[in-house]
């Protein structure tokens, strides 16, 4: 199997989560519901403001830890066994936070959608859920490491 094989078969993998997600989040027109939270004067209270910026900031930390454990072994130098992550001093620490930044930064998206914007509640799981998909399906076409095999 060639290398532009493999790339191709990852990137079509990939495709199954970008272009539903990005259907769902242009259809239902997600990204700009969320942003008219932070452009609204008036109308809008204080508690969606920080619903939102907290939304976004749980966002920005799930991308960055997400991009720190794809260069982590050009930084570090060291090869990640993802099969084994709990045995790995930093992924044993990194993988619980992203993981709780990704559950918790998609339940706050639904949350300020659905309480601060036309969405409703319904679409906002369904507007999340496909930004969700969108950026996730983008990061992974971020070729990865690969992982350290153990004898």
């Amino acid at each position: 199997m060639t290398s532009s094989t493999s790339l191709s078969r990852h990137t079509l993998r990939q495709l199954k989560f970008i272009i539903p997600g990005a259907l769902l989040t242009f259809w239902l027109d997600t990204h700009n519901a969320f942003w008219s939270i932070f452009s609204r004067d008036a109308e809008i209270s204080s508690y969606a403001l920080t619903s939102a910026f907290l939304a976004l900031s749980l966002g920005a930390v799930t991308v960055s830890l997400f991009m720190y454990v794809l260069l982590m072994p050009i930084v570090q130098g060291i090869r990640p066994d993802f099969r084994h992550w709990r045995q790995s001093g930093i992924l044993s620490s990194v993988i619980p936070i992203l993981t709780a930044s990704i559950v918790c930064g998609w339940i706050l998206t639904v949350y300020t959608l659905g309480r601060w914007s036309e969405l409703g509640f319904l679409k906002g799981i369904v507007g999340a859920s496909g930004l969700y998909a969108l950026v996730f399906g983008m990061m992974g076409l971020i070729p990865a490491p690969r992982s350290y095999q153990r004898t």
